[in-house]
């Protein structure tokens, strides 16, 4: 029996497969707009008096019973699409080139006073300095600075490649958290396990964290995972081979992005903000744990 105009079901059984989402390629769906008749994925479509409406015709005011404004098009993650999908990594950026050019202009006292470092005397400074001696602040200011041009140029271009494929995925808010929990589990491990002399500084781990989130987002798309596995693999081998390179601030910034990422996308949708907060507050926590520990080991 052949589809009724409108009525949201695809017809059952037949040789082809289903249609993908119109906003969402390579996700398959039986479902479609009843005013347009567009195909939509669970992501995508909103309730209306009758079956389901797809995010455009929700904006032009079709009738679906709510405010115009009520339901607006969401993200993969419930959050919502915006107009700009780089703007969270262009305040980055932003940032870590205000710091950048701060480092130009004061040198390596600014450098002492804001890198990671455990528990150490420092030459620039003059004193016994690092996150076991109250400096908490070295955990996130780290994940901004930067000493050589070139590092700062790698670390940006892969902010703006990587950040620009999962930001507009996540929404603004969500991948704020992603970056800012990438950044913080980067310097966590660091400070857990590396010297407590040892310095650390630049935003490696919130782009390993992207480089998790981005794997994460593949995998929930059904995409092709080859080459999104050699990718991962090759920034592992350039993080394991390269001298003078804080493997612990990448793998922590790659293990709390994926895991961040997952839980954003696999939340389920009637409960998914609570899921999604809940996430992010343990994962949060296990940082701040790890901190402690360390402090507790070297104070």
């Amino acid at each position: 029996m052949e589809q009724a105009p409108g009525s949201g079901q695809e017809p059952q059984g037949g040789a082809h497969s289903l249609p993908s989402c119109y906003r969402h390629p390579g996700v398959e769906t039986g479902i479609r707009c009843t005013r347009c008749e567009k195909p939509i994925c669970p992501d995508c479509m909103v309730s209306a008096s009758v079956g389901f409406q797809c995010p455009d015709c929700v904006r032009g005011g079709s009738g679906t019973g709510h405010a115009r404004d009520a339901n607006k098009p969401r993200t993969i993650a419930g959050g919502t699409v915006a107009a700009d999908p780089r703007f969270v990594t262009k305040i980055l950026i932003g940032i870590n080139l205000a710091v950048f050019l701060t480092v130009l202009a004061a040198g390596e006292v600014f450098v002492a006073e804001t890198e990671l470092i455990g528990y150490a005397f420092s030459p620039a400074l003059g004193e016994v300095v690092g996150v076991a001696d109250g400096e908490w602040y070295r955990l996130l200011t780290a994940t901004v600075l930067h000493q050589e041009f070139m590092h700062f140029a790698f670390n940006m271009l892969g902010l703006w490649v990587i950040g620009g494929m999962v930001e507009p995925e996540l929404g603004r808010a969500r991948y704020a958290a992603l970056c800012l929990l990438s950044g913080l589990s980067g310097s966590a491990l660091v400070y857990l396990i590396a010297a407590p002399n040892q310095p650390s500084l630049g935003a490696s781990g919130v782009v390993f964290g992207l480089i998790g989130a981005m794997a994460v987002l593949a995998r929930r798309r059904a995409h092709d995972m080859g080459p999104v596995l050699l990718f991962v693999a090759l920034a592992l081998l350039l993080t394991f081979t390269r001298p003078g390179i804080s493997w612990e601030a990448h793998i922590g910034g790659l293990v709390g992005g994926a895991l961040v990422a997952a839980a954003l996308v696999h939340a389920p949708r009637e409960r998914r903000r609570l899921v999604q907060y809940t996430a992010c507050g343990l994962i949060l926590l296990a940082n701040v744990v790890m901190v402690l520990l360390r402090t507790g080991a070297l104070s």
